[in-house]
């Protein structure tokens, strides 16, 4: 049974901690424990490192992995190592209600022309307006029609519509593409995030599983060498009774 008073000193700040808040160096990834060998020469594997100064030397290990890997740490990959440095979650609530009462009038004024303008109404009724000019230039028999054919006034009116309308639709759609962007850049943390979680995981299983067979084979040869001496000797092994 472990002595909860039982204290260990940590092998890089040097104080004082409850065992229970230190982590052996032998339990460490070799890759992470590679690294902090780098800054710490010193350190030994009997020796012990404090929990709450092992998350800053996993981020610095992780910001040197991403820089080998893929260059140049952006803001995206910082948002990350920090998430992992503070034990934080990245990945946060769609609030569209929230986006909605943000927007100013001219958003939400373009927001209603583009939902308007790419409707099967606005077809409809433009296709009858279209239509009833039509038919009031020339079905209708007038002395003086409005607009003749070919119709300049109402190419000039669609000219006109075509041209207002489509600024007010594309800056309706920039918000859209600007809302997408940051969904997909809060998508890639989130990914980069598990990528890492789960590297780290992988490395650990492995490197417990590999520890557990080497205990297990240190075991049975300890056996193997006692069964050794117990028929050198001529004995029997002691029968419980």
């Amino acid at each position: 049974m472990t002595d909860s008073s039982a204290t260990r000193t940590c092998a890089i700040s040097g104080k004082t901690v409850p065992a229970s808040d230190c982590i052996p160096c032998a339990s460490l990834r070799p890759s992470l424990l590679a690294f902090i060998r780098k800054k710490h020469p010193h350190l030994g594997m009997g020796e012990c490192i404090a929990r709450d100064i092992l998350p800053e030397l996993k981020a610095a290990f992780v910001e040197e992995a991403l820089s080998e890997e893929i260059g140049e740490i952006t803001d995206l990959e910082r948002n990350v190592i920090d998430s992992l440095r503070e034990h934080e979650i990245i990945s946060e609530r769609p609030d569209d209600a929230e986006e909605l009462e943000k927007r100013t009038f001219g958003d939400v004024l373009a927001d209603r022309i583009a939902s308007f303008g790419g409707s099967w109404k606005f077809i409809i009724i433009f296709g009858t307006f279209i239509f009833g000019w039509i038919l009031l230039n020339v079905a209708i028999m007038i002395a003086k029609p409005p607009d003749p054919y070919p119709f300049i006034l109402l190419n000039l009116l669609l000219s006109c519509l075509a041209a207002f309308q489509a600024p007010v639709i594309m800056m309706s759609q920039n918000r859209g593409e600007a809302r997408d962007r940051r969904r997909a850049e809060q998508d890639y943390q989130i990914n980069l995030k598990a990528e890492l979680e789960i590297r780290h995981l992988h490395e650990k299983l492995d490197h417990l599983l590999h520890h557990h067979g080497e205990r297990l084979l240190e075991i049975q040869n300890i056996q193997t060498e006692l069964l050794r001496q117990l028929l050198e000797r001529g004995g029997n092994p002691p029968s419980s009774s």
